[in-house]
Order: C-alpha cells, then sequence, then structure tokens
C-alpha cells in the first residue's frame, strides 16, 4: 500500500469519527468496492438500538446481531413449521432429569473475531468456549444491563436469581461466583439446570440474543459495547453510524459452514435447494444497511437498484401491487420477484395501567371501574379496519389473538370481545362520569381536566397513526396529546413504564406462545410487559402455563388468560402485517423465516446485469 494510500485512509477515519461514525478498529482498505465482492445492500425502515445482545429488544439490531454472534442452536432455513438444529452445539441438547437438565457439547475451533481486547493472544483472538456462554447468560441477569429480555432466564436457573438478588444489593454482579444451574465442566461442555422441567427451553437457546459475547470485550468497551460488538458468527461490524449507515462484512475467521435445508414439497422452496444446496456460507461478501424512514425514499432506492431487497413497503403497495396481491406485470417483466406472507407478529395498541407515571396521576392507570370503563371506550373507538384500510393500504389482516398464526398456541376460531362501536363507548363514558365540557370535551369523574397522551415516532407513517387517534378519540369527546420522540427513546421509556398510550409490535422470537403471553407478565414490567400490566388472575395462569407443552390443557389456559386481558383492557390487538418483499433479479435464495431473523447468510447475489 502506498504512503499516499495510507494518509487517505487515515484522513477518512479521522473525518467520519468527526461526523459521528463508529467503527470496529478502522479498516484501511487498499481497493475500496472492487475488491468487495458479493454486496448485498438494503434498508431498515426505523434505526437501531445498538449490537450488545442483552441491552437492546428492537427488531432491527435483532437481525444484525444474529449475523454477527452465535447461538447455541438455530432453525433449519426451510422447514415449516421450525424446526430445531445445532448451531454452535454439535447436536440438540441432551434433556435430562424429567426436562430439568439440558446438556450440550460446542464445537471446538470457533473463534471470536480479531479485536484489540483479545490482546497478548497471536492473532488477537481467542477461541469460543463453553465458558463464554456460562458469562453470556449472567449478563441478562446483571441488574446494570437492565436487559429487556432478563425475563428468558428470570425464576429459571438454579441458583442465578439468588446472584441477581445479591448483585442488587451490593450494586456489583460477580461473574466468577459459581452457580449451580450454569456449569462447564470441561472447555467444551455446557451444562444447564432448571428450576422446573421445561420441554420448550431449547427455544430459548436458539434466540439470536442468546449468542456468546467474549468477557473480554465487554470489559474493554465499557458502556459502548452497542458499537462494539465482537461475536463469532458470519459476519462482523465493519462500518457503522449510528442511525444512518450499518455495513457487515464476511469474518475471515469463519468455521465451515454449508448450506443444507429441509424444503418439503414446497416448489419454491425445492428450487431454492437446487441452487444453494452445499454452498460454503456466507456467499455475500459485505451488507451494506442504510436507514430510511420514509417509505418513497427506500422505494425510489429499489427503482434505481441502489438496494436489493426491499422488505416493507405497505403504504405504496398500490404502486407495485395489484388489487389480489401480485406484482404488477411492468415490474415482473423487469425480473423483480416478490415474496408475500404474514408475518409471525402482533400489533397492539397499549395503554399504561399503572396509577401513576413518575409522580404524575395517570387517567387511564388502575383497576376502578371507571378507569377500566375509559381504557375500554378509548380501545371501542379506535377504527382498525381504517388502520388497515388506510395507513395498511389492506396490507394486514386483522388480530384477534395474542398469539398469531404458525405459532404453537394460536387459535385461529377466537373473536376478541372488544368490538369497535363508538356510539356505545360514548354511553359507557356517560355512564361512568366522564361528563362533557362546554367544548365537547369529557372531564373525569372528579371534574378535574382530561387529556391523554399517545406516543409515536417523527415518521411519515406514523403521522398517519397520530391522526387516526386524534379522529377516533374526537368522536367520543377525548382530548389526545400526541407525543413524538425518536424510536430508541420511546422503547427506552416504555421500559420505564413513562408512556401513556402508544402502537407496539412483537415478532416472534421463537415459535412459541409463550413468547406472546410473557408481555403480559406482572414480573416481565419493566422489560417486554410496556402496559405495566399487573393481573393476580393472569399471572397464576401465566406461571402454570410455562410448566407445560405446547398442549389443549396450556391452550386454555392461554384463552382464559386473553379474557382476563380484555376484561382488564391492558391492550387493543389491532393487526398483522403482510410482508411484501421486494427482490431483485439477481438475489438468490431468499425465504422469510419467522424465526431465522437474518436471511443473509443463506442467500447469494448473482450477476447484476445491466437493465
Amino acid at each position: 500500500m502506498t504512503l499516499v494510500r495510507v494518509f487517505t485512509a487515515i484522513l477518512l477515519a479521522a473525518t467520519l469519527a468527526a461526523c459521528g461514525e463508529r467503527a470496529s478498529p478502522p479498516v484501511v482498505s487498499d481497493g475500496a468496492d472492487s475488491k468487495a465482492g458479493k454486496v448485498l445492500r438494503l434498508t431498515f425502515q426505523v434505526a437501531e438500538t445498538g449490537f450488545d445482545p442483552v441491552k437492546v429488544s428492537d427488531y432491527y439490531s435483532g437481525l444484525v446481531i444474529s449475523a454477527i454472534f452465535d447461538s447455541l442452536l438455530t432453525y433449519d432455513y426451510l422447514a415449516r413449521p421450525a424446526k430445531l438444529k445445532p448451531n454452535i452445539a454439535t447436536a440438540l441438547p441432551r434433556i435430562t432429569d424429567d426436562g430439568k437438565t439440558y446438556t450440550l457439547t460446542l464445537q471446538q475451533g470457533v473463534y471470536f473475531t480479531p479485536d484489540p481486547a483479545f490482546k497478548g493472544l497471536p492473532h488477537n483472538r481467542r477461541e469460543l468456549i463453553a465458558a463464554d456462554y456460562v458469562y453470556s447468560i449472567k449478563r441478562f441477569l446483571d441488574p446494570k444491563n437492565r436487559s429487556p429480555y432478563a425475563f428468558l432466564f428470570e425464576g429459571k436457573i438454579v441458583g442465578l436469581d439468588k446472584l441477581a438478588e445479591a448483585a442488587k444489593k451490593s450494586g456489583r454482579f460477580d461473574y466468577d461466583a459459581v452457580v449451580a444451574g450454569l456449569e462447564a465442566p470441561d472447555r467444551y461442555t455446557l451444562r444447564i439446570r432448571l428450576t422446573e422441567a421445561d420441554f420448550n427451553f431449547s427455544h430459548v437457546l436458539a434466540f439470536s440474543l442468546v449468542g456468546a459475547v467474549a468477557r473480554e470485550a465487554i470489559e474493554a468497551y465499557g458502556d459502548d459495547t452497542n458499537a462494539h460488538p465482537v461475536g463469532t458468527g458470519p459476519y462482523r461490524l465493519q462500518r457503522y453510524m449510528p442511525s444512518s449507515k450499518i455495513v457487515l462484512e464476511k469474518n475471515p475467521g469463519v468455521r465451515d459452514m454449508f448450506w443444507h435445508a429441509e424444503p418439503g414439497d414446497n416448489a419454491a422452496d425445492l428450487q431454492i435447494a437446487t441452487r444453494m444446496e452445499g454452498k460454503k456460507l456466507p456467499q455475500i461478501d459485505r451488507v451494506e444497511i442504510s436507514v430510511m424512514d420514509e417509505a418513497q425514499s427506500r422505494w425510489l432506492a429499489f427503482q434505481r437498484r441502489e438496494t436489493d431487497i426491499e422488505y416493507q413497503l405497505e403504504e405504496l403497495a398500490p404502486k407495485f401491487m395489484t388489487m389480489d396481491g401480485k406484482l404488477k406485470p411492468e415490474y415482473a417483466g423487469q425480473g423483480i420477484r416478490m415474496e408475500r406472507s404474514v408475518d409471525a407478529e402482533i400489533i397492539y395498541l397499549f395503554f399504561n395501567t399503572q396509577e401513576k407515571i413518575g409522580d404524575k396521576p395517570n387517567p387511564l392507570g388502575g383497576f376502578t371501574p371507571e378507569k377500566i370503563a375509559l381504557r375500554r371506550a378509548v380501545a371501542m373507538a379506535y377504527n382498525i379496519e381504517d388502520q388497515i384500510k388506510i395507513i395498511r393500504k389492506g396490507q394486514a389482516i386483522r388480530a384477534y389473538y395474542p398469539i398469531p398464526p404458525g405459532v404453537a398456541g394460536h387459535e385461529p376460531q377466537y373473536r376478541n370481545s372488544i368490538a369497535y362501536d363508538p356510539r356505545l363507548a360514548n354511553a359507557l363514558l356517560d355512564k361512568f362520569g366522564y361528563r362533557r365540557s362546554a367544548d365537547g370535551y369529557r372531564q373525569q369523574p372528579d371534574g378535574k381536566y382530561l387529556i391523554l397522551k399517545y406516543y409515536s415516532s417523527p415518521s411519515e407513517r406514523d403521522r398517519q397513526f397520530d391522526e387516526l387517534m386524534k379522529r377516533s378519540l374526537d368522536a367520543i369527546g377525548v382530548r389526545v396529546e400526541i407525543h413524538k420522540d425518536r424510536f430508541a427513546e420511546l422503547i427506552k421509556l416504555a421500559n420505564q413504564c413513562r408512556l401513556m398510550m402508544k402502537h407496539a409490535t412483537w415478532i416472534a422470537d421463537y415459535p412459541d406462545g409463550d413468547n406472546f403471553m410473557q408481555l403480559l407478565y406482572g414480573p416481565n414490567t419493566g422489560q417486554t410487559n410496556s402496559a405495566c400490566y399487573r393481573s393476580s388472575a393472569f399471572d397464576a395462569r401465566y406461571e402454570k402455563s410455562r410448566r407445560m407443552p405446547d398442549s389443549a390443557q396450556r391452550n386454555q389456559l392461554y384463552r382464559e388468560m386473553t379474557r382476563q386481558m380484555e376484561v382488564d383492557t391492558a391492550w387493543l390487538l389491532t393487526d398483522s402485517r403482510y410482508r411484501n418483499v421486494l427482490l431483485q433479479p439477481y438475489v438468490i435464495g431468499y425465504k422469510k423465516s419467522a424465526v431465522n431473523a437474518a436471511e443473509w447468510m443463506y442467500m447469494d447475489i448473482g450477476a447484476k446485469e445491466p437493465r
């Protein structure tokens, strides 16, 4: 490399740092994109929040994390329903002690990507060992991390909760303390002992956020671990501009992985398997992600072939899709393809059920009849059909049950008891003393001023939600104040029970109903329970259900829990979106999975012919 090129690279790194760019560590390139190999370009419609597995809960950060870190297990790329398979483990766990002990053996010769945190070791890298998973699981219960996914392990692993309680008192989590339920009897064996039988725990071990981190890296980067992920997965972070640009490059030391999946009888899946079977993974050398919150910008970028995949353009569906859900001929003629599916997700409007938000009274909070009546009236006034028809442009289906299709525990015949009925909502408010003032808006039963606060991000799409909420509440004479903030900040406020009312989305982390019903479990307040909902009747049933495998008995408990939530009106379930994924002609092997988060590591890029 010439002196001029070295100087230019250093100057570029300094310029990017001044603009707020983060890198792990700066890469000096000799020839730039000509050596990048196969590049996949895509967009996120919402900014990431970071890449430390225990500190995030948003979908987009999870996609990147799944490409950088390795979980013990994973899922077959094509098998439907989802089928577990080994990832870092050499086989599926050996489950003994009537479902309470899980033993796994790790592959040998798997290394973390080179990083200065491994100073003193050859090539600045270290082998992945069982103790790394012990450390990584402990981090979820370290109070300092405030992990939104602590619920995955709370109350489940022998001795771990006791260690967490000690940390709350002392202010320091002792990572060197022995935990009876987390053992690494040798370098490559991991043994997990549960407090009670859980035959679904393998799904937790396959969740992308339960990948192994290196203690050296976590301690080296301190409070900045979200910007410095060091994993063993197929990719590593090469360039990072928060809320703007994320670039991943193939991990040069990635272990040998070869494409294999079970396509079943589906013709499209069989075609993918034919083209991909036996290929060394990953085939794509570089993934470039741009954050674009405006749908029109994403659509124009795709049309110009500046991006290769477009995941979600529901607002613009009429531009490229016919009324019967097919790609318009002018785009099909260009070789563009569209993959259509319903996400394994639920979207819901949550109400903060706590009596106070901070130190201020919450007009929606509490379980007295008049507070439940107000939440129910708001839910009955909100027009879900307008949300689907106007905002989603018809690209969604109504959600009636907290567990979506394709997930164990879904009830296709269930119908929610909260119906759209503004007339009845008005009568309900009249009955419970929410009288109208001279301006037509209602007061609280005690005569105090009534105003509800609805929160959303400053995107084009969310402005439409603001308008629908205002229109819906005007119909029942309830004032609403719209508060705007960044997506990452809204997640933080929700975890602190600081939001009064907001739409939220939950996409399956693993294909089991427990992953959705835990969203309403009282002890998960401050993590995933954004409604901060605490019901002894709901919680007792949930605790019983999580000791059961998928069964008719568990499904009955889920139905009872759902009815309880509706009676208390902690949520209004709204919809689940169609995912209309647009693919350029040269994209090979794409298949949307409910549980394999980042498809990039299973795909390929063909020759990009001129248009």
